[in-house]
């Protein structure tokens, strides 16, 4: 089997809700990451063969299959063909997924992946995302199959993230917790520059915009539960934001023809399924089926990135997998820098390519919850 190597990774801030990517067309931002990836990496980009790009939503500005319309607007070579993926909120993960086995399979030597999404103006992310997709909305609805099989139970990541709350006895003052944790580490992440070899501004838009510095245990506590009796509340979950990174995935062959310089190797790559009416458990199980793939341990990873939807999701993670804290989202998570649903997996693996580079580490995983109760479980080794 070929290896995959990343050699290119960039991403735009991740903007706030109506904040400094609002106006962007998904199309212009995600042009925006394909030019600077070309620029950076020093590819002819006529040798791309493919772009598989994540996003959920593909209506409005996000319709016509995204990707193409994002290589195009970049005003990149017409032959290169692209591709839009969903896999729910694992989608640009899963864009990477299937770029590097284009690579290992021998079928591609370049291929680009990433992700966009801009939910302040997709106004379908935010219903879906406040819940109201619930009852007859939901697209569950109408299905025989479905009934038959989960009735008529709730279908809501807040109803799942609930269940993990209550099933891992995950407390509220524990999530409140780590949620402050993860604001204080994306401030200080920024503050430090962390961030600043990745990001590639984008008119006026220059930082993660999602972090709160006013941001206190007091308020967090003071704060309404999402659902009636339930522990979470809306600082304990991922915030609706905008953005779009982007990766070069490249075979040996392809990088000692164009002189490119490997930074990762893709070292695993696997997806599981679970409980759909839980939801957001899947990571637990993909976690435990990659390590035993590949033979090994969680403290085997200098860097781990797990998506935080909900603090529920990875605090039952970490229980689950014996993660050491200290090096799960080291610059903060969702909660604090957002969750712009299908570019987050490409934002990422680019935050985590960048912290292994910046710390020295070897090994890094990233694992995240999906809609449809699945995850996608990728190991990198920095070179």
């Amino acid at each position: 089997m070929n290896e995959a190597y990343i050699v290119g990774a960039v991403r735009t801030p991740v903007g706030r809700r109506n904040g400094g990517l609002a106006a962007a067309h998904p199309a212009d931002l995600g042009a925006h990451v394909l030019k600077e990836l070309v620029q950076r990496t020093g590819i002819d980009p006529a040798a791309v063969e493919d772009v598989v790009f994540g996003c959920v939503d593909t209506v409005g500005p996000q319709a016509g299959d995204i990707a193409r319309t994002c290589w195009l607007a970049a005003g990149l070579p017409e032959e290169v063909p692209g591709v839009t993926v969903d896999r729910q909120c694992g989608s640009s993960q899963q864009a990477l997924h299937f770029a590097a086995q284009a690579v290992m399979s021998g079928t591609s030597d370049l291929v680009v992946a990433g992700g966009v999404q801009n939910m302040s103006m997709v106004p379908i992310s935010q219903a879906m995302l406040a819940g109201r997709e619930l009852g007859h909305e939901t697209p569950f609805s109408g299905s025989k199959g479905w009934s038959q099989r989960y009735g008529t139970q709730e279908v809501s990541q807040f109803h799942g993230a609930e269940q993990i709350a209550k099933k891992w006895d995950v407390a509220r003052e524990d999530m409140e917790a780590f949620a402050l944790t993860s604001h204080h580490r994306a401030i200080h992440a920024i503050d430090a520059g962390h961030f600043a070899r990745e990001i590639v501004p984008y008119e006026g838009a220059a930082v993660d915009e999602g972090p709160r510095r006013d941001t206190t245990a007091a308020k967090m506590a003071g704060l309404k539960t999402l659902l009636d009796g339930g522990r979470l509340t809306a600082a304990l979950a991922s915030q609706i934001s905008d953005g779009a990174a982007a990766l070069l995935v490249a075979s040996a062959r392809a990088v000692q023809e164009h002189g490119l310089t490997p930074r990762a190797r893709v070292h695993h790559l696997s997806a599981r399924g679970g409980d759909p009416i839980e939801m957001l458990s899947a990571p637990i199980p993909a976690t435990a089926h990659a390590l035993g793939r590949t033979g090994m341990s969680i403290g085997d990873f200098d860097v781990i990135e797990i998506n935080e939807a909900f603090a529920s999701v990875a605090l039952a993670w970490i229980k689950e997998s014996g993660a050491d804290p200290a090096v799960v989202n080291p610059n903060g998570g969702a909660i604090a820098l957002g969750h712009p649903l299908g570019a987050t997996g490409a934002v990422l693996m680019t935050k985590l390519l960048h912290e292994l580079e910046r710390t020295g580490g070897r090994w890094g995983l990233q694992t995240m919850c999906e809609g449809g109760g699945q995850a996608n479980v990728t190991i990198v080794e920095r070179l």
